[in-house]
C-alpha cells in the first residue's frame, strides 16, 4: 500500500518509460538546512530524525515532513542518536574527540563528554541505558552514561571502527573498515570478542541485524554486501549492490534491508527472506550523495540525506554542493 505523505513537498514518483515495476519509489522530498551530513536515526517517541551535521544536528518533524529546528554545535559531527526516556540526545564531534548530550526541545547544550580519537558512530544499549562511541581513529570503545553525562570505561579495539549492530544477546558488533572485519564486544562483560572475517567485502562501513534470522548486513565499499551469520561468524552470502555505500538498514515488519550506496545514487533492497536467502530485489535510483539514512519502523519508509553538486573544478577534487539543494529523498513502498 501506497504511504501516504501528510505534507506538502514536491512529489517524485519514479515512473522512467520502460522501466521494470519497483516495490519501492522515491516520493517525496523534505528540504533540510545547507551543510554537509553523516549519520542520521529516527526517534520513535517524538516521531523525529535528527541527522548529524558538519556544525550541529537537524531535527526533522516527520509528521509534517519538515525541518523543525538546529540542535546545538559540532564540530565535524557523525553521529545523532535519541535517549530513550529523556528529552535528549547524544551526538558525536569528530574534530574535538567529543560526545555531546543536547536537549532535543530547545537545541541546549547540556554536557559535553571527551571520548577518544574522531568518535564516529554511535550507539544505545537499553538493556544498560549505556552508550557506546566508536573513536575511529584510536580503535577504542568509548562506554558512556549519559544521565551522568561521563565515560565510565574504555574498552580497546583496533582502529577503523565504523558502524555498530547490538544483537538479542548483548553482543555489539562493529564494521572494521580498515581491517575489512567485523569485531565484537560482550557487553555483559565489556570485553572483546571474536572478530569475523569478511571474504569479498574491502572497506565494510554500514552494518545492520536482522533479529530473526540472526545475520549481520555489512555494506561493504567494493559494491558487495556482506551477510553473515551472527551466531557462527560465518559469511552466508556476499551480494552485489551499488559503490559507495554508507550506512545499512533492517525493516524488521516488513523483511527488508536498505543499503544506500551514493557513488552511484542507488537504494538497495534486499529481500531477507528470499527464496534460497536474502537476495537483492530491487535498486531504486536515488541521487549521487544519497550514502546514509535512517529508517522509520512505523511504515518502513527510509529517509536519504542528498543535495545536488557542482562537478569539481579541478580533476581529483570534490564536487561542492550548490546552496539551498540540502534535502531529504523520502523512498517507499509501493
Amino acid at each position: 500500500m501506497t504511504r501516504l505523505l501528510p505534507f506538502a513537498v514536491a512529489l517524485m514518483i519514479a515512473s522512467a518509460a520502460g522501466a521494470a515495476p519497483s516495490h519501492y519509489a522515491v516520493t517525496a522530498t523534505v528540504a533540510i538546512p545547507d551543510g554537509g551530513w553523516d549519520l542520521a536515526s529516527v526517534d520513535d517517541a517524538s516521531q523525529q530524525l535528527f541527522l548529524a551535521r558538519s556544525a550541529n544536528i537537524t531535527a526533522v518533524d516527520l509528521a509534517h515532513g519538515r525541518a523543525v529546528r538546529s540542535l546545538g554545535h559540532l564540530d565535524r559531527g557523525h553521529a545523532a542518536i535519541p535517549i530513550p526516556g529523556a528529552s535528549e540526545i547524544l551526538a558525536t564531534s569528530g574534530k574535538d574527540n567529543s560526545a555531546y548530550l543536547f536537549d532535543t526541545k530547545d537545541g541546549r547544550q547540556i554536557a559535553r563528554v571527551p571520548v577518544g580519537a574522531n568518535p564516529d558512530a554511535a550507539i544505545y544499549d537499553r538493556a544498560s541505558n549505556r552508550a557506546f562511541v566508536m573513536n575511529a581513529k584510536d580503535g577504542t570503545v568509548s562506554v558512556v552514561d549519559p544521565h551522568a553525562a561521563r565515560v565510565e570505561a574504555t574498552i580497546q579495539l583496533r582502529p577503523g571502527l565504523e558502524l555498530p549492530a547490538i544483537t538479542p544477546n548483548r553482543i555489539l558488533f562493529i564494521n572494521n573498515e580498515e581491517a575489512s572485519e567485523i569485531e565484537s564486544i560482550d557487553l555483559r562483560t565489556r570485553k572483546p570478542g571474536a572478530v569475523i572475517a569478511l571474504p569479498g567485502c574491502e572497506g565494510p562501513t554500514g552494518l545492520a541485524y536482522d533479529a530473526k534470522s540472526g545475520r549481520l548486513i555489512s555494506a561493504c565499499a567494493n559494491g558487495k554486501a556482506a551477510i553473515v551469520d551472527a551466531r557462527t561468524g560465518r559469511e552466508v552470502a556476499l551480494l552485489a549492490i551499488g559503490k559507495g555505500p554508507d550506512g545499512a538498514m533492517v525493516d524488521e515488519a516488513r523483511r527488508m534491508a536498505f543499503i544506500p550506496c551514493g557513488r552511484d545514487g542507488v537504494l538497495d533492497v534486499i529481500a531477507l527472506d528470499a527464496p534460497g536467502g536474502p537476495k537483492v530485489v530491487d535498486q531504486v535510483k536515488t541521487e549521487i550523495g544519497a550514502r546514509t539514512g535512517a529508517l522509520d519502523p512505523r511504515d518502513g519508509a527510509v529517509y536519504l540525506a542528498a543535495a545536488r553538486f557542482d562537478p569539481p573544478a579541478t580533476p581529483g577534487g570534490r564536487p561542492t554542493a550548490v546552496p539551498g539543494t540540502a534535502h531529504l529523498v523520502v523512498v517507499t513502498r509501493q
